[in-house]
Formats: structure tokens, sequence, C-alpha cells
């Protein structure tokens, strides 16, 4: 007999809006599977892979912003999570995580698939709750449905994250044949209004006035979802104000017509004059990390004289080491209230867009004619992207490649990337959460590492089949071949580089998706249009490289930009 508190965890999850639970097979977790699989208001998925399970739920949350739940069994089950957990805690994406695990008097005796489970997650976690064991007082389950609805606001809360709930299981796990689950409707449920963290008209009062210090204003957005009625209230301010925005390609600012795009072809450049003349003021910043060393040198050495970060609340990190004032606000209503408060010098925003411009022109030419390479590959499938689709970028180059390239403002592309921790190991996964849960397409651009660490995130009976894949495959972790430090050390190609052999045709015809192999610039030309359309089905484009000549090109690529004219 299922104890009633467990299955009310299903209920509690339903009436505060999951929608979503992602389940990997067990018997401890037995009840919380049945409890999830057998009510009406999700939609269960079975992952085996715990790893794998736990970057897809997250792909979930991260498109839809509602907390996914994650059930497994006890023991390294959990831990196998840890990846994904950390990378939602520090990308700030809702999950509830719970996890079946022996009652308190079996830890530490011997007894199988046991592990010491309270507080599993650390400090990578905001939350982490203990089940109860007993519930023979009637205060037991009053606490068992305060905890769950505690958790899952804590889980939507700003910043968002994910939050722990340990579950402890007595046998019998399963009902018997004739026993029927029961959720109860007259749950506890404790509700949270969410703040606007609007600014008061004082406080918007107050920075009118201190802005008026500043003529040269930038504003940096770093890594954040698309929010259309920001990016009006952002374009509003520039307009205004003659401020300047900056964004990697992870921001999406690029629907902005005015945003700086190619910073990385800017502060590649040695012209001191042009640095001096970027230089800011006043930067203001809001979101999460960004992709471009160069521009996070840059602000480190050409320091702004005051930096103001828009944050509701949680930490905040003096990334560039300027940080002077912390904004409790929403960063849409900073910008409406601060448009038009102050006039940024027309010389510093002119400088901004010349750049921006010739460092635009630049690549268009420079991608266009260059041989065959990754930089030049990934500029052609970025131009091919369909409209209203999903961008997913794994870690490594495939996402510096597209932050250097950018994508033009008219097109309508929504852009993910697990920067949280800067992994590559749940880059598939997380993608196929993300298509499990659009209606269009969703692009994954991946190395051979990541794609083959990572093929798990395809072993389910749930394939997308909006989904595709492009994967750069070199036989090696590229990468480091073109940072400083590895490519000049003899121990480059065994202990860095580390070359494998491996193809994906194999894992295409395994998981019956479609595969285009692709050797020359002119082949992907003819593939791309066709791996793209909505008909096409799930597939993987596989565009073969050799390390050695990316990087030979890439150092080409470098020479130009330094060469290159941009005041």
């Amino acid at each position: 007999m299922i104890i009633q508190p467990v299955v009310n965890i299903a209920e509690i999850c339903a009436q505060k809006g999951v929608e979503h639970a992602v389940l990997s097979p067990g018997s401890r977790c037995a009840p919380l599977t049945i409890a999830f699989a057998r009510h009406a208001n999700f939609t269960v998925r079975t992952i085996s892979d715990e790893r794998a399970a736990a970057f897809i739920a997250l792909g979930i949350a991260q498109t839809t912003g509602k907390p996914t739940v994650l059930v497994c069994t006890s023991g390294t089950a959990a831990l196998n999570y840890a990846p994904a957990v950390a990378e939602a805690y520090f990308q700030q994406v809702p999950l509830l995580i719970l996890t079946a695990d022996r009652p308190p008097e079996w830890i530490d005796q011997l007894d199988g698939q046991t592990i010491r489970q309270h507080n599993v997650f650390g400090q990578h976690i905001k939350q982490s709750y203990t089940f109860p064991v007993d519930f023979t007082h009637p205060d037991a389950v009053w606490h068992s449905e305060r905890m769950v609805s505690e958790a899952l606001n804590e889980a939507a809360e700003f910043p968002a994250g994910p939050v722990h709930i340990n579950v402890p299981l007595r046998e019998p796990f399963y009902p018997g044949q004739q026993e029927e689950l029961t959720y109860n409707n007259q749950v506890k449920i404790i509700e949270e209004e969410q703040p606007a963290f609007m600014l008061s008209a004082a406080q918007a009062l107050k920075l009118q006035e201190e802005i008026l210090k500043y003529r040269k204003v930038l504003v940096l957005a770093r890594h954040d979802q698309k929010d259309e009625a920001l990016l009006q209230a952002i374009q509003a301010f520039a307009d205004t104000t003659g401020a300047v925005i900056v964004g990697d390609i992870i921001s999406n600012t690029h629907h902005l017509p005015s945003a700086v795009r190619h910073q990385d072809v800017i502060f590649a450049n040695p012209n001191q004059e042009l640095l001096a003349a970027l230089q800011p003021d006043l930067l203001i910043t809001f979101g999460k990390s960004i992709i471009s060393k160069s521009l996070k040198l840059y602000l480190r050495k050409y320091k702004a004289a005051a930096q103001w970060h828009l944050q509701p609340a949680g930490q905040v990190a003096d990334t560039f080491q300027s940080l002077t004032k912390i904004i409790r606000c929403s960063p849409h209503s900073f910008f409406a209230a601060m448009a038009g408060s102050v006039k940024s010098a027309g010389t510093f925003a002119a400088a901004w867009a010349g750049a921006n411009k010739a460092a635009d022109a630049f690549l268009k030419h420079y991608t266009a004619q260059a041989n065959y390479s990754e930089l030049p590959i990934v500029a052609r499938v970025l131009q091919q992207l369909p409209q209203h689709s999903n961008l997913h970028l794994a870690n490594s180059m495939s996402v510096r490649y597209a932050n250097i390239v950018g994508l033009s403002p008219g097109q309508q592309v929504h852009v993910y990337a697990n920067r949280g921790t800067s992994g590559i190991d749940g880059s598939t996964s997380t993608a196929v959460g993300c298509a499990l849960t659009s209606p269009g397409i969703t692009t994954l651009i991946t190395g051979d590492l990541a794609f083959f660490y990572d093929r798990n995130g395809l072993w389910h009976n749930y394939l997308p089949q909006n989904l595709r894949i492009v994967l750069l495959n070199n036989h090696a972790g590229g990468i480091f071949r073109l940072i400083d430090g590895p490519k000049q050390q003899p121990e480059l190609e065994p202990y860095f580089e580390t070359h494998q052999a491996l193809n994906a045709e194999n894992t295409a015809r395994d998981f019956k998706m479609q595969y285009t192999p692709v050797y020359t610039l002119s082949e992907l030309e003819q593939a791309l249009s066709d791996f793209f359309k909505a008909e096409a089905g799930a597939g993987i484009l596989e565009i073969f490289t050799d390390s050695t000549t990316n990087a030979q090109a890439f150092e080409s690529y470098r020479k130009a930009v330094r060469n290159l004219k941009l005041l």
C-alpha cells in the first residue's frame, strides 16, 4: 500500500501548476513514479539515464519557465543528477528534485543502493528537505504537505533554481492488484505572490538625478531568456538617451537593431585609440554570465567609473571589478523608468556603432570567402536557421564560434546555452528537453566530444521530430588547439586534445534519426535547406573537419582581425 502523503506530492504539484515530470526507473521510487504516472495533469516521461534525465528536465524548465519534477531511486541515481542541478542553480532554472531513499535506520548499514542522501547536492541547491517517514501523528501529514508547497515556492521565487526533497520510503512500494490510488484534492496549498520588483517613484527620481553625472553609458546584457517587453524597454532607453547596448548571443538582444553584437572582433583589435574611445563612464549590467573573454578583459582593464547592476534579489557578482551600485528591481522596471533621463555623448555611441558596423562587414566578407573550416561553417548554419525557432549552443567552441558570428536583428531565434557551469555534459539532453516542449524547430550546434559524451540524451522513447543536431566533428577536443596554454605543450595531442575516431552514423541509425555527412562547403549549403524543413524529422548533420586545419584557419582569422581598421 502506498501511503497517502506520498500520493499527495503529485496532487500538490498539480495544483501548483506543474505540468511535466521526468522519471527514471527504480523500485525504491515506485510510489512516487506511480503517483505521477497515474495523475491526469502531468506529461510524464521515463528516461533511464539519470544524468540525461536531469538535463532533459532542465531543458523543459528553461523553455516553459515552470518547475519540472525529477524522480529517481535511491543511491548513486541521485548523484547522477548533480551536473544538471548545478547548472540549474547557476542558470536560475526551477526544478523540483524528488529522490527516493532508505529510511534513516538503514543508512550506513551496508544495505543495497544506500548512500548518504541528506543534503546530497551540497551548496548547489536552493533548499533541501527531508520528507517525513512516520505519519502516525496528524502533524506529520501537515508537515509533508506544507513542505511540498514551500519547495515549489522556493524553486520559482527569484532567483529561481533547483529544490530537493529526499523521500525515505519503507516497503511495500507497490499498490495491491485491486488497490486504486486516490488523490486528495483537499491537500494544503500555500501560494506565494511574486513581487513585481518595481522601482518606486522616489528611487527612480534619485537614479535619474545620479545618472546625469555620466556621459558615456554602456548597457551590457548578459545571459538571459528572450523577453520582448524588456527588449522594447531597453531600445526605448537607448533611443532616448544615446546609451550603447552590447550583448553576447546568449543575451538574446540580437533582435535589437542598434545592439552591438561583434564585441569579440572589436576587442581582439589592438588599436589603443579605439579602445580608449569605447570606455564607458557608467556600465549598466543585468543578467548572468557572458561568453566573450575579450569583452570581459576589456571591461576589467578599461574600467567604468561606476557600474550599476540590476537584479531583483540574490547574490551579485563583481565580474568586472567595477561594481558600485546594486539596484534591486527588474531590468524592465529600470529601463522603463529611466528612458530619457540622460543624454549620452554622441561621439561615444558613434564610436561603438562604427566599430560594430566595420566588424559586421568584415565577418560577412571573411566567412563568405574563407576556406572550409569551423568558423565559416557555423556562419552558414546560423544564416539558415528557421524563423521562430530555438538554438541551443553546446559549450567549448560551438558557443564561441556562434558568439563571434552572431545572429542578425531580423532572425527570430531564441538562444539557449548551458553557461551556468559551462560544461559539455548535458548539451544534447537539454536541447531535447527544449524540443519536447516547443512547437518550432530546435537546433543544437555541438562538437564531437560534447555530442558523444551525452548520447544518452537520445536514449529514450520520446525523440522529438523537431530536433536538429549540427555536429562539428573534428575527432578531437579542438578548443585546446585554439587557446593559449595547451597548444604550446608537447602533451597537447595525447592528454588535452584527446583524439577520438567515432562518427554519428550509428547513433543516428540507433535512434532512427535522419543522417547527413558533410565534407565540403558546397555539400553543407546543399544539405542545409532540406535539413531544416519541418517535414524532415529529427536529424543529425555531421560536418567533418580537421582539428589542425581548424587551428590554422582560426589563427588566420585572428591575424585578419588584428589588422582590421575599426576606427
